[in-house]
């Protein structure tokens, strides 16, 4: 029996090194290569096969840079300077999440890139630990501006909707390089439920943050900000 038990242990370890160094691999060459897409595209086609899927990529200069800063004032305003954990964020999400049945998150930019590209949507510890060892990945092997870049052109912006050429088509009918300090602040406002939110026909939630995220992006330094980011 233990000679049986000494081999799987083996044979886990063996596979379990093995994932790591191909998860290596693949983030690496993201560094320089464009997705194809993302797991969270493949599981929304799953799950609603009849829905035409809009995306179109933009590299780093041609993205305006009011959405950039937006999206860091929205989500994660220490992405600069964090190495993909925000665990003053984590501590308060888990407290809160203790006390109250809404669920409140405490992802960074990097975790969300590392869930979006590489994984499926769940809650479970298991994709969790996955999303961690990714997460780690991209904080090694990417700056945060090609982070920031993959991050705009994945993220869910409604149904179907994904990228942030495809958003600003769809909801201002204007490139993502033209975007303005309100548009971008109303698509960004809409991040945590795109699919509830719409960011052309704001409701009055949407709009107050929306505000608060025009305040802390001017806060924030605004287009400095992103000099941190080379």
């Amino acid at each position: 029996m233990k000679p049986l038990l000494k081999r799987v242990l083996n044979i886990t370890k063996k596979m379990i090194i093995g994932f790591i160094l191909l998860s290596f691999l693949i983030v690496l060459l993201l560094r320089w290569i464009t997705p194809f897409g993302s797991m969270l595209m493949v599981e929304r086609k799953l799950t609603h096969w009849n829905i035409t899927q809009q995306r179109t990529w933009k590299d780093w200069n041609q993205i305006s840079d009011h959405i950039k800063i937006a999206v860091i004032a929205a989500e994660d305003q220490k992405f600069a300077n964090h190495w993909g954990f925000d665990f003053k964020a984590i501590n308060h999400a888990l407290q809160h999440n203790q006390n109250n049945k809404k669920i409140r998150g405490a992802s960074t930019i990097s975790q969300q890139v590392a869930k979006n590209i590489f994984l499926w949507p769940s809650r479970s510890w298991v994709r969790k630990g996955f999303e961690s060892l990714f997460t780690l990945e991209i904080e090694l092997l990417w700056s945060k501006q090609r982070t920031l870049e993959i991050y705009l052109n994945s993220v869910e912006w409604g149904e179907g909707i994904f990228g942030i050429e495809a958003a600003s088509q769809y909801y201002f009918k204007v490139s993502a390089k033209k975007l303005t300090p309100y548009q971008a602040s109303l698509l960004a406002a809409t991040l945590p439920n795109p699919r509830k939110w719409n960011p052309a026909n704001p409701n009055v939630h949407i709009q107050k943050k929306a505000q608060w995220i025009r305040n802390q992006m001017n806060n924030l330094g605004g287009k400095n900000y992103l000099r941190q980011l080379n």
